[in-house]
């Protein structure tokens, strides 16, 4: 972000050293102050002195800058699932969590697609052709990673397997969104979002249109910038009342 305005995206698989990954991501990204939101974001906090942030409230920030007005955000994230109301400023007013489970999470579609042997992409495409949709009876991912393998044994079409992997993803999340007032408008964010197979299971479920963005996977990054971007705004007026000069951000 440079003057307010995004500038550009950069992102990568994770590996066994996310800390060594982020630095290795930002190697040719200079910049005056540093948020990091997430998992694993105490691990740059305590490294290298920079801000950190809640994924909810990063998301939440986010979201409302690429729709104002908005008043739930749903995020499928990649170890957890969360539904976010916000009020009338964009401000986060409650949200709900899925347990510590990763059914129903990016994680969960990730493992799914492997077992069948496809890409997340072709994943997504696979289940959208799919003729008939069979049922999941396990939520735990392990167990279902092994109904999946006895399913393709029994010679069930991969398709509607994975037809079966999203409806239940799109499924828990409308549990979890039950649990909130849902206003609209509706912004679908994070990797998940890419998938428009389970965008439209999700709004047949909600009976209610979703707003996503391009790179809705970086909604995340985005709220933290801007709440990084706010941080050294506050910064720079103290600095200001209190010696007369202030901070060019």
């Amino acid at each position: 972000m440079v003057d307010g305005a995004l500038v550009g995206y950069t992102g990568g698989e994770n590996s066994f050293d996310p800390l060594a990954r982020c630095r290795e991501l930002m190697a040719d990204l200079p910049a005056d102050r540093v948020m990091a939101t997430g998992y694993g974001r105490q691990l740059l906090e305590l490294a290298d002195d920079v801000l950190t942030v809640t994924e909810i409230k990063a998301f939440a920030r986010g979201a409302a800058h690429h729709f104002p007005g908005c008043r739930t955000v749903l995020d499928i994230g990649g170890q957890d699932t969360k539904v976010i109301s916000l009020d009338e400023t964009g401000r986060v007013r409650k949200f709900e969590m899925n347990d510590r489970c990763a059914a129903g999470t990016g994680k969960f579609i990730e493992v799914m697609a492997a077992s069948l042997g496809w890409s997340l992409d072709e994943f997504a495409a696979r289940a959208a052709a799919a003729a008939d949709e069979v049922k999941l009876s396990s939520m735990c991912a392990v167990f279902a990673e092994s109904e999946v393998v006895s399913l393709v044994a029994r010679g069930v079409p991969r398709e509607a397997i994975a037809a079966a992997v999203l409806r239940s993803v799109a499924d828990r999340v409308t549990a979890l969104a039950a649990r909130l007032p849902l206003t609209e408008e509706i912004v679908f964010a994070g990797g998940c979002a890419r998938n428009s197979t389970l965008a439209a299971m999700i709004e047949k479920n909600l009976g209610r249109r979703l707003l996503i963005r391009e790179h809705a996977e970086f909604t995340g990054a985005v709220g933290a910038a801007f709440l990084a971007r706010d941080e050294a705004l506050r910064a720079g007026a103290e600095l200001t009342s209190q010696t007369g000069e202030g901070v060019t951000v």
